[in-house]
């Protein structure tokens, strides 16, 4: 069964395309600068070159087509024709409520979708255009849905309100989703495969780590708990996110600065975290090598970087009452070392003992980095999301 995963971004489409009964990969690539000067399509062939071929591409139809053309042509081609796709799965980033679990997207489905645009403004119409492209290609090919929100639907009420007047909640679904679900989701089955263990009675603590970032708690393999809110800025300090604010302290900036609504918007979500701190980047490599040059705001935003993620492993061993596995994914976490010592740095009162020579040398593979007495197994799995969607859009058609 072939399955091709779009990603689609308001400026950019990502793909992969999989052969799912050996889980192969046949085609990734992605599209980006849709609707600029300069758009671009790039591939990686399977001996890991990269390929630009460069179109002009104005909106995400021609963008679809442009995959759709490049997957079957005579050069980069891996398919004889279009007919050989079985399915589409997207990546859909806010489900709110509506949807717990991944869907076909039919009519009413991609309706519920679009009555949560408002919840994600920047990301829901993005997938929704998609969807479309590949209908207006495709009009008859199955198309599965699968929700960066849907994961942290398990998660209790006192968990995913917020103390403001409930009408609020009423009105205007003012709660806490979280994202990045089918991440978290994919990791916290995966090390229970890797470990041998149950899922049933194991405390498993996610930390996506990397430009975005957000901790999940998971009890029983359901989330329980989430560090992204109503957006993803909640949470954790981010590469252009602040993460938590005092909500006083928002209101306070956008009267001193004169801000409106989107305004401030614009400070906290592309403006903050790892770059607000810094001056340097949002990328932690480059704040790595600052850090090494000795500039001192570059430590400071490392250090605030690191001690909110270990806050939030703490918080919520302490929620689940305890803690049997911390795992690391995401660019910062499957290769950030330095990341993943100091999230584990004073957590020895509660079991994690960090084997630190084996976390020196891990990098983007499956690996124990905890001593074999460690009460906590803490554990670097590489996400593999695309796949957890493929695997999502497969299960639903057999269904």
């Amino acid at each position: 069964m072939k399955i091709l995963v779009l990603n689609c971004g308001s400026s950019s489409i990502k793909y992969k395309l999989f052969e799912m009964t050996t889980k192969e990969i046949l085609a990734q690539g992605g599209i980006e600068k849709i609707g600029l000067k300069g758009s671009f399509l790039k591939l990686t062939l399977p001996n890991g070159e990269k390929v630009i071929l460069e179109k002009d591409i104005p909106e995400h139809t021609v963008g679809v087509e442009f995959i759709f053309q490049t997957l079957t042509s005579e050069q980069y081609g891996v398919l004889k024709s279009l007919e050989e796709l079985d399915a589409v799965g997207h990546r859909m980033v806010h489900g709110g409520e509506r949807f717990s679990q991944s869907v076909l997207l039919n009519k009413e489905a991609l309706d519920a979708v679009k009555a949560c645009n408002d919840l994600a403004p920047l990301h829901n119409p993005a997938n929704l255009k998609g969807v479309a492209a590949v209908s207006a290609i495709l009009p008859n090919i199955p198309q599965v849905g699968v929700f960066d929100t849907a994961f942290h639907q398990t998660m209790p009420d006192y968990a995913y309100m917020y103390a403001i007047p409930y009408e609020l909640y009423e009105k205007y679904g003012v709660r806490r989703y979280g994202f990045h679900g089918t991440s978290h989701r994919y990791v916290s089955k995966r090390v229970c495969e890797f470990l041998g263990i149950n899922p049933e009675g194991t405390r498993i603590i996610t930390c996506h780590v990397g430009n975005g970032g957000s901790v999940s708690a998971i009890k029983d393999g359901k989330c329980v708990d989430t560090s992204m809110g109503l957006t993803p800025l909640e949470g954790l300090m981010m590469g252009t996110r602040s993460g938590d604010i005092d909500a006083g302290a928002v209101t306070f900036i956008m009267e001193k600065e004169g801000l409106n609504p989107t305004g401030v918007s614009n400070l906290l979500n592309k403006k903050s975290g790892l770059l607000g701190i810094s001056g340097v980047s949002s990328d932690m490599r480059e704040i790595e090598d600052a850090v090494a040059a000795g500039n001192e705001r570059a430590i400071l935003a490392q250090k605030i970087y690191f001690y909110r993620l270990r806050k939030y492993i703490g918080s919520y061993a302490a929620a689940m009452g305890g803690v049997d596995v911390i795992v690391f994914t995401g660019g910062v976490g499957e290769n950030g070392k330095e990341c993943r010592e100091h999230a584990c740095e004073g957590l020895e009162f509660m079991g994690v003992k960090l084997d630190k020579a084996l976390n020196e040398k891990t990098r983007g593979t499956e690996t124990v980095i905890s001593t074999p007495d460690s009460k906590v197994k803490v554990v670097v799995i590489p996400t593999d999301e695309e796949l957890m969607i493929a695997t999502d859009t497969m299960n639903l058609l057999d269904k």
